[in-house]
């Protein structure tokens, strides 16, 4: 029986049209990256490919020094910030999914790779502040995707019986590597956002979903 809901923000429950991309960019720019670069292409190339890690890890990954990857981090964050008005907006229905579940008396966490205040600045954007019975980002909970914490973080604020009980839902291939970490009973990919089918298949999922409006559907049947 599933208890608890841990649920990936952009590109899960949070279409964001682009401004993930867009705001790395102006990241990379800001390091005195180019568009159009033979290094830009491979960076974003692998942005691209790690959608849903935890930003900062991808920054290391792609600069090295850690002064580069904090700085470049930082930046990130405000582009973010500033593009969040412009296309921010929830995938369809899944507002409606969240209040569902809780009615079902399923709690529910929202996570994401972003640092706290942008989080905070994508809740209170689209008035969903006091919407989930938790929020984390990587930082409150120790490590970032694809590492289990946050799952597990959520286990144990939210009082689930074990992670057996728990539905993970993620558009990316580490979200389900998370979900698959942490034991999750329920590892299930939706394809409103980064990751096709056969990414999602191939790091673990347990169920292919066209969106997360599909979520209810299989765990409460």
């Amino acid at each position: 029986m599933i208890q608890l809901a841990v649920l990936d923000m952009a590109g899960t429950t949070v279409a964001d049209d682009g401004l993930v991309e867009r705001a790395f960019t102006a990241a990379i720019g800001a390091q005195g990256i180019e568009s159009g670069s033979a290094a830009y292409d491979r960076m974003i190339a692998h942005v691209r490919a790690t959608m849903g890690e935890s930003k900062i890890t991808v920054f290391r990954a792609l600069l090295g020094a850690e002064e580069s990857a904090q700085q470049a981090n930082k930046a990130f964050e405000i582009a973010y910030g500033e593009l969040v008005d412009e296309g921010l907006h929830p995938v369809d229905g899944a507002e409606d999914v969240i209040r569902g579940l809780q009615e079902a008396g399923i709690k529910v966490c929202l996570t994401t790779g972003f640092a706290q205040t942008t989080q905070y600045r994508i809740l209170s954007a689209l008035g969903w502040l006091e919407l989930a019975d938790l929020t984390l980002c990587p930082a409150q909970a120790g490590r970032g995707r694809p590492y289990p914490d946050m799952v597990l973080k959520a286990v144990l604020e939210l009082e689930a019986d074990a992670v057996a009980n728990v539905a993970v839902a993620g558009d990316t291939a580490y979200d389900m590597t998370t979900g698959i970490a942490a034991g999750a009973g329920i590892v299930a990919g939706v394809l409103t956002g980064a990751h096709g089918k056969d990414q999602l298949q191939a790091a673990g999922a347990t169920h292919v979903l066209s969106s997360i409006r599909d979520l209810p559907g299989l765990i409460l049947s």
